[in-house]
Formats: structure tokens, sequence, C-alpha cells
């Protein structure tokens, strides 16, 4: 089971959608594909562990630049905090990081009990709600408009923009927005472009396996279809002809 909840206005800026899922165990690994967004992610059940080490509930899942397979030993309820990049460190005042799973010590962790409780209930609702009201008490001032501007035409492309148009739609240089988006998120414009195109490729290859590749690369501004099997491949381990075939199985 899988849902996902706005976020109030006030703090749509920052924070994408709420989330919770109930994963059932069918094996104690899973991977987790990167995408262009980074998560705060609480958990419930069965402890959580990455190469051995367990991971506290909640860490931080960054941005990821390939594939990261985490291991339970049985059912994960988990519910998360989907942020855009720019804003999650802005979010929890921290510096930021390239790294993928973070360990970070926080005053959002004193959520964990109340949320154990709520979700033990099956109150879901609650728990989101919860964690919103934190957001909204806790968030010392809006995203800088140069990021929610650069970001919302990132968004819109899905990706498929030059560093110099993405500039030009914050009315910024690009010096000045690289200089931003490395300061918020430890990332480039290009690396988070880059991340946003992928996703939108696995999503579509996901429902739709069958759809032409060579389509696919020129609808999501690919340069051709050998460039988009170099990123996707980059970025999943694997190519979109493989993703697909396996998805089809």
């Amino acid at each position: 089971m899988h849902q996902e909840f706005e976020p109030p206005a006030p703090l749509r800026d920052a924070i994408k959608c709420f989330w919770y899922t109930d994963r059932p165990f069918t094996g104690p690994d899973f991977e987790v594909v990167p995408d262009g967004y980074a998560e705060i992610v609480f958990y419930f059940g069965s402890g959580c562990s990455l190469a051995g080490q367990p991971l506290p509930s909640p860490f931080l899942m960054g941005l990821l630049n390939q594939p990261v397979v985490l291991t339970t030993q049985g059912r994960l309820e988990v519910i998360g905090v989907r942020c855009y990049p720019w804003t999650v460190f802005d979010v929890l005042g921290l510096p930021p990081g390239k790294d993928g799973p973070r360990i970070f010590a926080h005053p959002v962790a004193q959520l964990q009990e109340p949320l154990q409780e709520c979700v033990t209930d099956g109150r879901i609702a609650d728990a989101v709600a919860l964690v919103s009201r934190y957001f909204l008490e806790a968030r010392p001032r809006a995203v800088d408009s140069t990021l929610f501007k650069a970001g919302a035409a990132m968004l819109e492309a899905s990706g498929a923009m030059p560093v110099s148009q993405v500039a030009a739609a914050a009315h910024a240089t690009v010096r000045t927005l690289e200089r931003k988006f490395k300061q918020s998120s430890g990332y480039t414009v290009k690396d988070l472009s880059g991340l946003m195109r992928f996703e939108q490729a696995r999503n579509r290859l996901w429902h739709e396996p069958e759809v032409s590749l060579a389509a696919l690369a020129q609808e999501l501004g690919y340069t051709d279809q050998s460039h988009l099997n170099r990123e996707f491949k980059r970025y999943s381990g694997m190519t979109p002809a493989a993703f697909a075939q396996k998805r089809r199985r």
C-alpha cells in the first residue's frame, strides 16, 4: 500500500508531498533507485540497514546517483517527507551533502514515538498531520526566490532544459544559479536535471514497457537513444531495454 498526501500551502515550495508505504516482507534486500528528490524517512516494524550498518529512524535519503540496496528482516511501514533537493537541508537546518543515506541528529527525531503510536493504530492521516504540523512550526523561512523559480522551471521541463534557460527563468546569471544550487543541495543544476529526466524515463518505462526507446529519447530531450542508454544505465545500473524487459516479466 502506498499513499501520498499534499502538504499545506505554506510548505509547498519546499516539500513535494508526505507519503506512507506498507511494505510486506518479500525478501531481506530491496533496492532504492535514484530520483530527483531527497526524503526524510521514518520507519516502523523491522529494522533497516545499509551494508550491514543499522539505520536509525528517521534517516535522510539524499539524492542518489546510483541504486542503493537496503536490508530488512520483516515488514516495514514508512512515513516519508519528500523534499526538493534544493530545500531539504534548509528545511532541516543542516549543511548540504552529496551522500545518499545519511544519519543525522535533529529534533525531528522526537516524532518517532508519537508516529509509532499512530501507525500502530492505523491512523496514518493523523501521523501525516503530526509531521506536517512539525514543519509548519519549525520552518524558519521561505525558499530563496531564485531557487524557487529555477526549480519550478526545471520541474515543468522534466529536467530537459539547458542551464542557461534555467538561469533565465530564475532571472539570474548561470554563475549565481550554480553557486546557489551547490550551496543549497551540494549538486549542480546539470546533476539535478539529469536525475529529473531519468525519473521521467523510468516512470514511462514502468507504465509503458513497450514504448519505443528512440521516441522516448526524443520526447525527453536526450540527444539520441544512445544518450538515453548511457544516462539510464548510469543511474539505474541497467539499460532502459533491460529495465523494460524486466518490467514486462
